[in-house]
């Protein structure tokens, strides 16, 4: 049975962190064939009052193992984001690729209805449908953050380009 909830956010979530893995290994090779401290890169900002490059990726994870467990109604799990390499955030990747491997479309069907609590018991609260959080907040989210490890990376001269971005289709 085929689920547009679970279209829309699993395989999209998986094709974008597999690009996101395979551009961290591009410049992961690069900083080593160019001798560069790989904190250098890990560590890079697009501003200073911006998140580096390891934090836009454990944000971009934290937003795909929330968004896919909160349409399956299951629990979303809590992973310190401690990473501080590359093979950490190759690992993180792979953890959440895992992740959402779990889930099925039956899993999703009526989460367009279910009711998304976004920080409950807090003035910030905030109640989604779950197509609105999926279409409107999640998703949106996420990208942001992919995207802005992209930038950094590029804007840091790695040789990249829309085909890394994007990844397998």
């Amino acid at each position: 049975m085929s689920s547009f909830m679970h279209s829309a956010s699993v395989p999209v979530l998986t094709q974008m962190l597999s690009a996101l893995s395979d551009v961290l290994k591009k410049a992961e090779t690069h900083a080593a064939e160019k001798n560069i401290d790989p904190q250098a890169y890990l560590g890079a900002r697009l501003f200073p009052d911006m998140f580096p490059l390891s934090r836009q990726v454990q944000i971009a994870s934290d937003f795909a193992k929330g968004i896919a467990s909160r349409l399956a109604g299951a629990e979303v799990p809590s992973w310190p984001d401690s990473e501080a390499s590359f093979a950490g955030l190759q690992a993180l990747i792979a953890k959440t690729l895992e992740h959402l491997a779990s889930f099925g479309p039956e899993q999703f069907e009526q989460s367009e209805a279910l009711e998304i609590v976004l920080r409950p018991g807090t003035p910030k609260e905030k109640k989604l449908s779950g197509s609105a959080y999926l279409l409107h907040y999640g998703l949106p989210q996420f990208f942001f953050h992919v995207t802005t490890a992209y930038d950094i990376l590029r804007h840091n001269g790695l040789e990249i380009g829309k085909r890394d971005y994007m990844g397998k289709y």
